[in-house]
């Protein structure tokens, strides 16, 4: 059983006592609704029926009778005490977990909302090359000679586990390449579908049967991305990554009449920073004609370049990758129906458990008021 660090503890429960008062401050009573009706009609039935047992108690105590008790008078003089009434309180903080209990049953929620919600993380989009000079060999860390495509693919894979596993709550999407650049996932939380993804692109038949395996265009790859983040209005939002796993065999700096200045300009206008991670077996940084290339232009949207040159470069440039995506992403939430429910039931057992642990800890409690 993997025993999670204190201080991580201490950061969710912070985080989850932050949300909570952040619910209760933007709760307004006349807003809620009621699933089930019939609960808030038993709980004015309770009151009312407490109401007249109370009445009625009060009515019986002021005639004398064999069950009352004696005790002996006491001075006029002797003040009672002010902070007497404290004696009820765990009393109260059981009634009003109960209220707040009875509200729980009734399944209240809240109709149509919109809020903004940051949390630590980034938009990434994870590019994948698939063109046909991703089937040149690449020896892996088990000296296992496989197509550059499956190292990459695995290399990917890993980087979005790692961010999974992180603290992070990254929007990604997936995009595959060669001569034309193909969005397969776009931006989402939902990240077993962007690893299911990434396995299917990984496979064999499917890696076989890319339409558009021809030349590596990665200038194309960056204009569908930049595109995509247009396409979900993320460009004037901070905290925008762009992943590329490719092996660098390009050398196009026009693509569909753009030359690649002016789309690397977009990527830098939309403060899209570029991680370029070349794999290419046995090939040192400016090795190939491409490097120059490529690492002028990732360096001008304020990105890394990494030419993996073997798994341990590789492996080194995803870690790195990672690292460097720090900072927080805002979101603005729109949901149609916000059920409160958890809200009044998590109330009810605070009193209880505040209620239980005055009445048996605190000798003052324990005494006639």
């Amino acid at each position: 059983m993997t025993v999670r660090p204190l201080a991580e503890l201490m950061a969710d429960a912070r985080a989850f006592l932050e949300r909570t008062l952040e619910d209760w401050q933007t709760l307004r009573v006349a807003d809620l609704l009621y699933t089930y009706r019939e609960v808030r009609l038993l709980l004015l039935v309770a009151a009312g029926l407490l109401l007249t047992l109370l009445i009625a108690r009060w009515a019986l105590s002021a005639r004398p009778g064999p069950r009352q008790v004696v005790l002996p008078a006491l001075p006029r003089s002797i003040a009672p005490a002010r902070l007497s009434w404290l004696a009820h309180l765990p009393l109260l903080c059981y009634l009003a977990g109960l209220l707040s209990f009875a509200l729980a049953l009734a399944d209240p929620h809240t109709q149509f909302i919109t809020r903004e919600e940051t949390f630590p993380g980034r938009r990434i989009a994870v590019v994948v090359d698939a063109s046909s000079s991703m089937r040149r060999g690449f020896i892996d860390a088990s000296m296992r000679a496989q197509p550059v495509f499956y190292t990459t693919v695995e290399a990917a894979q890993r980087f979005v586990e790692r961010r999974v596993a992180g603290k992070y709550r990254d929007l990604m999407a997936l995009i595959e390449f060669g001569n034309e650049a193909y969005v397969i996932t776009p931006f989402t939380h939902d990240y077993d579908n962007i690893l299911l993804s990434i396995s299917l692109i990984g496979d064999p038949a499917e890696f076989t049967a890319f339409p558009d395996a021809g030349n590596t265009v990665i200038a194309a790859a960056v204009q569908q991305s930049v595109g995509l983040f247009r396409a979900f209005d993320f460009l004037d939002a901070s905290g925008n990554l762009l992943v590329i796993f490719t092996d660098g065999e390009d050398t196009h700096a026009v693509v569909n009449g753009v030359t690649l200045d002016t789309i690397m300009r977009e990527a830098v206008q939309a403060r899209i920073p570029v991680y370029f991670v070349r794999a290419n077996w046995g090939r040192e940084a400016g090795q190939l004609i491409s490097d120059k290339m490529w690492i002028d232009a990732v360096a001008r949207t304020g990105g890394r370049f990494y030419a993996a040159s073997d798994e341990a470069s590789l492996s080194q440039a995803v870690a790195d990758i990672d690292r460097a995506g720090t900072g927080t992403v805002a979101v603005r939430q729109y949901v149609n129906q916000q059920p409160r429910f958890a809200m009044f039931a998590q109330a009810a057992l605070a009193l209880w458990v505040l209620a239980a642990a005055l009445q048996l800890s605190v000798p003052f409690f324990q005494r006639f008021p």
